[in-house]
């Protein structure tokens, strides 16, 4: 993680507190830290500071000190709710997604990673509780085929798909979080009506990818219409997506999703997607 990294990936953004980012130090070295911040209004126009989350705590490798931990959580939860915070999570997760996407998790911020004991532990040992889970998935495309089935056969018959880059973003919020990625979004189209029946939308993770050697897409936001749905859109989408991805250069495309949507795991299990670990989803307090 470089400076440069951290301007681009926290310092940057518009909503950055620095009374927010509190350092640890010893004999002047920096050993540990620990970044608490907030996510938007219901709009997605502005920041709104009823809810907070600590996105992130990290110490250093010779620094592994329950104590440190837990004084850096304490004063992360002062700042939180020193600036009207009712309610605190801990870890980043949609909607409080504002700070290291590209830096830490992968397709979105996943909350606190399974591997990352120590900031987990933390949480427990300050009391929070944990209210859920994301799975996180991935899928090389080196191998991948779609299947051919009659209902994707009878798909193909009614639809057709079409993409767009670079489009805008939404949201003020969009575009502080994900603005600054190279993005995709593709969709299928009911060749009669032009209706806009199934969606989805990929980014570049970066610079995550790079540092593990296989370009990598991350899948967000799949959504079909309510009255078309488990009809195959999404698995035609999706394959149509990733036949696309691989001509760009695509190894990899990794997704995610909680653990109770069980419609969501089907789906991903049937595209040949892998579990690759876990999220957990903290919060302090009701």
């Amino acid at each position: 993680m470089t400076a440069a990294l951290l301007e681009q990936f926290v310092f940057a953004k518009p909503y950055f507190d620095r009374e927010g980012l509190i350092v640890a130090e010893r004999d002047g070295q920096c050993v540990g830290f620990v970044h608490a911040g907030f996510g938007p209004n219901e709009e997605q126009s502005a920041l709104a500071t009823d809810t907070g989350t600590t996105y992130m705590l990290m110490l250093h490798r010779d620094a592994q000190d329950a104590a440190l931990a837990d004084e850096l959580l304490a004063r992360a939860e002062a700042y939180l709710r020193g600036r009207g915070a009712q309610l605190i999570y801990g870890g980043g997760i949609r909607p409080l997604d504002g700070f290291y996407l590209g830096l830490y998790g992968g397709s979105e911020l996943p909350g606190v990673l399974a591997t990352h004991v120590a900031m987990s532990e933390a949480f427990r040992r300050g009391g929070y509780r944990e209210i859920d889970r994301v799975i996180v998935l991935e899928r090389d495309l080196a191998d991948f085929r779609l299947p051919v089935t009659r209902e994707l056969r009878r798909v193909r018959r009614i639809v057709t798909s079409g993409e767009r880059a670079g489009a805008p973003a939404a949201t003020w919020w969009e575009a502080c979080s994900i603005g600054a990625f190279e993005r995709l979004d593709l969709y299928l189209e009911s060749i009669d009506t032009r209706q806009v029946l199934a969606s989805v939308s990929f980014w570049d993770i970066e610079p995550l990818s790079t540092g593990w050697g296989a370009p990598t897409a991350g899948m967000f936001d799949l959504a079909v219409e309510p009255g078309m749905r488990r009809q195959g859109l999404a698995t035609h989408l999706l394959g149509e997506a990733f036949q696309r991805l691989r001509t760009q250069g695509i190894v990899r495309v990794e997704a995610q999703t909680m653990q109770a949507n069980e419609p969501a795991l089907a789906l991903y299990a049937k595209l040949g997607f892998q579990q690759v670990d876990e999220g957990l989803v903290f919060r302090k307090g009701e």
